[in-house]
C-alpha cells in the first residue's frame, strides 16, 4: 500500500543517514562511453534536492550518498540477484514532507559506471520493482520531455484512496526515482509529481555537466 511503501522509503533514507555522512570524494569522474559522465559520491549527494531546492517542503532526511555495497544493492535493487545494480557505484536519497498537504516525497539516485550500464538497468528495475510501487490500480501518466528515458505511475491504493506516485527517469549514467504519497486525497497530483521529477532530473543533468546543481521548485 502507498503509505507502507512510503515508510520503506523513509527507512531507506534513514539507513543511508546512519551509514554514510554525505560527504566524501568517491572516485574520479569518468566519461563512460563519452556521452555521459559518471558521478562521484559527492556529486550524487549534491544532485539530490535539498532544503533550498524544495520551497514549501521540510527536510525529513538530508541528501546523503553512499558507496554501493551488498547492503545498499539489496535496498536499491531488491529483485533476484539484485538485478539492475550491475556496474553501479553510488546510491543516494533525500526525503521531504509537506505539512499543509500531508504529502511526503523521497528522491533516490543510483549512479552507474557509464551510460550503457544505466540504460541496461532501466527496464530491469522499472518492470521488476519500481513500476509496481504506486499500487496495483495505478495508471501511467506522461512526464513530458524529462530525462533521456522516463516512466511514471499514479495510484490510489491506500485504505481510503490515498494517492501515491512513482517516477523513474534516466539522465545519462544515472537512474532517478521520485516516490510521493499523501495521507489524504488531493495531497499530491500528477502536475506536482511532474514538477518534483523535473527538479531531480535537472539537478542530475547539471551535475553530469560539471555544474553545481541549482534547479529548484518554481525556479
Amino acid at each position: 500500500m502507498i503509505m507502507r511503501n512510503y515508510r520503506w522509503c523513509v527507512a531507506t533514507a534513514a539507513a543511508l543517514l546512519l551509514t554514510g555522512c554525505g560527504g566524501g570524494g568517491g572516485t574520479e569522474n569518468g566519461s563512460g562511453n563519452g556521452k555521459a559522465v559518471a558521478l562521484t559520491r559527492e556529486q550524487v549527494r549534491e544532485a539530490l534536492p535539498d532544503g533550498e531546492a524544495m520551497t514549501g517542503w521540510k527536510e525529513s532526511a538530508r541528501p546523503t550518498a553512499v558507496e554501493m555495497d551488498k547492503l545498499y544493492r539489496s535496498q536499491a535493487c531488491p529483485i533476484k540477484d539484485n538485478a539492475g545494480c550491475e556496474n553501479s557505484r553510488f546510491y543516494g536519497a533525500s526525503t521531504f514532507r509537506h505539512d499543509d498537504s500531508a504529502a511526503n516525497v523521497t528522491f533516490l539516485i543510483i549512479a552507474y559506471d557509464n551510460e550503457q550500464a544505466a540504460r541496461e538497468a532501466y527496464d530491469v528495475l522499472w518492470d521488476g520493482y519500481y513500476g509496481k510501487r504506486a499500487g496495483q490500480r495505478a495508471k501511467t501518466f506522461s512526464l513530458g520531455p524529462i530525462g533521456d528515458e522516463r516512466d511514471a505511475r499514479f495510484g490510489s491504493s491506500g485504505f481510503r484512496g490515498e494517492p501515491g506516485a512513482v517516477t523513474q527517469t534516466r539522465v545519462g549514467a544515472t537512474l532517478l526515482w521520485t516516490e510521493a504519497a499523501s495521507a489524504g486525497k488531493g495531497g499530491i497530483d500528477e502536475d506536482g509529481v511532474r514538477d518534483l521529477t523535473a527538479v531531480l532530473a535537472e539537478r542530475a543533468r547539471q551535475a553530469q555537466n560539471g555544474d553545481a546543481p541549482s534547479a529548484a521548485l518554481g525556479g
